[in-house]
Parts: structure tokens; sequence; C-alpha cells
């Protein structure tokens, strides 16, 4: 053991001292989520204020009815009302952007709702991307309007307007925040660790055996008094620490992103901090651990297969896709955490990770998941050794 900690130790070395497996492995997952939530959340609130400030362009065909809702939208702040359009060109008129709404009033509105029945009215709008904020402004004035009606109605029957309300619902939501926080975010979380973990360990995988032939010095470590198998293990070593420190140090990022986030909900925050608690943490890297070897072993293979840095990396890069589709997969409502799917690699720890992040993970599912995942990575690892005790491939084109 002490011959493979001195190989770790000096390809752990060699590792760090390279800049881009360093920028990768340690300051882009540190560096994204700060960056990324600061970003949407200033976006966001910018984009939210705007549309509720927007002075919203309304035009209105009251067909000489509705008189109290040209009142009420005149005497509110951000409407401004357009009378005197043809409804047959409202809808260019919403197209071109020309018009942000639209209210028509049918020709017998008045008689009907004086009749006790319902007038017809028409709102036309275009949803667009600031949070439909818009639509609904224009939609709470209408029935400002429509209770103002009613109230008239009953105070004409004499009559009090409650008396239609027989059952006082109060609502009660006792999921824990945490719960709601993990289910909303529980699966894009897993999504970013597993990419993380596996890009920390892509780039030192790949230099430390294609890079090692490509430099010439894998023949002069393979005439050192050392065996095979523990050259294979301290390399193998490094790669798994770099891919859980990346995904750690993202675990870092995340917390960091939203504690010096100054417009996070204060009960958001708490929420996260209770999701980034030590034992959650230390269950989603015990999941990412054995995901981790079954990388480092993939990756050396392929890598100690290829004849040089670039031909590893046209034959690595693409796996990224590979690993993304089963976490996708995880993200998509309805598929949860069943014997079947506790078994299905990469998708396992998603579903897993996202609920043990919820607070919700049952212990006989977690052991089916660390079975499956312990066996593929002790699969993985025996077949990296077979493979790599190959002459043909280490010395392949050589």
């Amino acid at each position: 053991m002490k011959t493979v900690a001195t190989i770790f130790l000096k390809e752990l070395l060699d590792t760090v001292r390279d800049r881009r497996t360093l920028f990768v492995m340690v300051i882009f997952p540190l560096l994204l989520f700060p960056v990324l939530i600061t970003a949407i959340t200033a976006v966001q609130t910018s984009q939210i204020r705007k549309a509720q400030d927007q002075t919203l362009r309304v035009g209105l065909t009251l067909n000489g009815n509705a008189a109290d809702l040209r009142t009420l939208l005149s005497g509110r702040e951000g409407f401004s009302v357009i009378e005197g359009i043809h409804p047959d060109s409202v809808r260019s008129l919403l197209e071109r952007d020309s018009l942000d709404a639209a209210i028509t009033v049918g020709a017998d509105f008045d008689r009907v709702v004086v009749a006790g029945g319902k007038g017809a009215l028409t709102l036309a709008y275009r949803l667009t991307d600031e949070y439909s904020i818009a639509e609904r402004r224009l939609r709470e004035t209408v029935r400002t309007f429509e209770k103002g009606l009613v109230e008239k109605r009953f105070a004409a029957l004499g009559v009090r307007p409650d008396i239609v309300e027989a059952v006082a619902i109060e609502e009660q939501d006792v999921t824990p925040m945490k719960e709601r926080f993990g289910r909303t975010i529980g699966g894009l979380l897993p999504y970013l660790f597993v990419i993380f973990c596996f890009m920390g360990s892509m780039y030192p995988a790949i230099d430390l055996a294609a890079g090692e032939k490509e430099r010439g010095t894998i023949e002069t470590l393979l005439t050192a008094p050392v065996g095979r198998f523990q050259i294979l293990l301290g390399k193998f070593g490094v790669v798994v620490l770099t891919g859980l420190l990346s995904a750690a140090v993202s675990m870092l990022g995340l917390y960091l992103a939203v504690s010096r986030n100054p417009d996070m909900p204060q009960e958001m925050m708490g929420a996260v901090a209770s999701i980034l608690d030590p034992w959650t943490i230390l269950l989603v890297l015990s999941l990412l651990l054995p995901l981790a070897v079954f990388f480092a072993a993939f990756l050396l293979s392929l890598s100690f297969y290829a004849r040089s840095y670039k031909e590893a990396q046209s034959l690595i890069s693409p796996l990224t896709i590979v690993v993304i589709l089963p976490v996708a997969l995880g993200m998509v409502p309805g598929i949860e955490l069943t014997p079947l799917t506790a078994m299905i690699p990469v998708l396992n720890v998603s579903l897993a990770s996202k609920e043990i992040i919820a607070g919700t993970i049952v212990p006989g599912m977690l052991a089916i998941v660390y079975v499956s995942l312990l066996t593929l990575a002790g699969i993985s690892l025996w077949a990296c050794v077979r493979w790599v005790n190959r002459e043909e491939t280490i010395f392949r084109g050589g």
C-alpha cells in the first residue's frame, strides 16, 4: 500500500499542477452556482418589476355598455385606455404590439346583467415571457368590476352577498419547506452533481493515461519496480478523488450562492441550509463514491486505449451525453425511485439524491441503490484491471 500511496501522491501532484484540470475540478463548479443563481435572480427580479410597473395599453370597446368598467380602468394606475377600436382589428393590433390587451363588451351586456344573467365580455391578449403579470393585472381588474356588479345585484334583492358562501375553507399545507423545496429543485441538483463528478474525473483520467502516452513517460513508469496493478490503483485513486472533489465543491458553490444572495427569501435560505446539512451531504457523496469509481474505471480504460490525448478526448467527450440522459430522465415527473429504477446506473443516483434532498428517502430503496452501485463499481474496476494488463492496450499504435 505504501507504493500505491506514493504513486497516488505523485499523480495527484501532477494533476493539481495542470491549470485546465484544476479549473474544471475546482474553480468552475465553485463559481458556477453563485454566478448562475445571482444572474438568474437579478434578471428575474428585474423582469417582474418591469412587468409590474409597465403601463398597459388596453383597447376598450364597450358598445354603449359597462360604463363602470371604463371608470374603473381609467382610475387605476398602470392602465392606458384606448377606445374607438374596431373589434376586427384587435388581433392585428395585438400581434403588432400596438396593444397589450383588449376588452370587448357584448352589445347586450347591460340588459343581460340587469336581467340576472351573465354578460358577455371578451379579453384578448398575448401571453409573453414576462411571467403573465400583464394578463393577471387585467384579469384582476375585470374580476373587481364583476364583484361590483354582483354586489349591486345583491343590494337590489336585499340579500347579503355572503349568503352564497355556504362553506368556509381553511387550507393548510403541512408539507415541510425542505420537502417542498427539495421536490422542486431536487431533480436539478443531482443533475449538476453527477455532471460535475463526471467532468471532474474526465480530465485527470485523460491526462494520467493518454497524456502519459503522448509525453512518452508511460514506458518509464512501467519499467519501475512497481506492479502494473499498483500503478493503476494510484492513478485510479486520483481520478476518483477529483470526481468527488468536483461534486463536493459544486455543493459548496450552491450554498455560497444562496447564503450570499440578498434577494433570496429567508424561508428558502432556511430550506437550503437544511438541505445542505452535513448528513445530507454525506449521504449524497456516499452515492457519488461508487459512481465515481465506475466513472474512473471506465474513463481510464478508454484513456489507456487511446493513442494520444486528442484521441482520448474524442472518445470520452461524447459520453457526457450518455451520462446526461439518465440524469435528465430522473427529472421527468412521475419517474420515482422503485426497485427497478434503483438498479439502473446513474438514474438511481439522480432519483435517490432527489429523495435524500427532499428528506423522503426510504431506507430499503437506498439499500438497493447502494448494492447496485457497489456491484457496478466492483465490476468496472475488475474490467479496468483486466483491460490495462493487456499489452496491446497500453502500447496500442506504439
